[in-house]
């Protein structure tokens, strides 16, 4: 769809209602060959070059970021109607926008799986840096059902136990006072515990009577 001059015509008529007074520039003196705003006046209302909104009023609104928009938006005063409008055409003149990246499946390496079917005796989760569960011996799952929904995507052990109230059993008489380090303990000390970094494995599991 080719919105060139809809573009044209909707920019021109916006910077031809606003005088500099009530831009708030100061005017020297001297004819001026147009109603309203300058090019080079709304440019630099707005934040960028001459020739880049010149490039704008004449149609090509193609790949022009949201703040580029929303500071045209102030420097023209439009109304929620107007931005509503300028934002439509600058859709219509980028086409649609590229898929969002889908989120790389974690992997866990074959060391760390071996490490983890090797502690048969205690609970093992390892997990990310982030704490994205990616891998948990047949002790571990039991320890934290949460974390593991079934035929759903794994929960994030810190938002888990920050932000879940199903957490708050692993810590009971505690409550909402739940200490950080008590948390910590929890997520470690009661699972045994082991993280793999982006530079290979570290940690281990640790004895929840130490």
């Amino acid at each position: 769809m080719d919105t060139r001059n809809d573009v044209q015509q909707f920019l021109t008529a916006l910077r031809a209602r606003i005088t500099p007074e009530v831009a708030g520039l100061t005017v020297f003196g001297g004819e001026r060959r147009v109603p309203g705003l300058r090019r080079e006046e709304v440019a630099q209302l707005a934040g960028v070059s001459t020739a880049y909104y010149t490039r704008m009023e004449r149609g090509d609104l193609s790949g022009v970021s949201e703040s580029v928009l929303f500071a045209l938006v102030r420097a023209l005063q439009l109304n929620e109607a107007e931005t509503a409008h300028l934002f439509d055409l600058t859709r219509a003149a980028t086409g649609p926008r590229r898929a969002p990246r889908t989120k790389p499946e974690l992997r866990v390496s074959r060391r760390v799986t071996q490490l983890i079917n090797t502690m048969s005796d205690v609970p093992a989760i390892a997990m990310t840096r982030l704490g994205d569960p990616v891998a948990s011996n047949p002790l571990g799952r039991p320890l934290f059902p949460d974390l593991f929904p079934g035929g759903k995507p794994v929960l994030n052990s810190a938002r888990y136990l920050f932000l879940d109230e199903r957490s708050k059993g692993l810590l009971p008489g505690l409550g909402d006072n739940r200490p950080r380090s008590s948390i910590r303990d929890a997520a470690h000390g009661r699972t045994g515990s082991y993280r793999q970094s982006a530079h290979g494995t570290r940690g281990g599991a640790r004895d929840p009577q130490q």
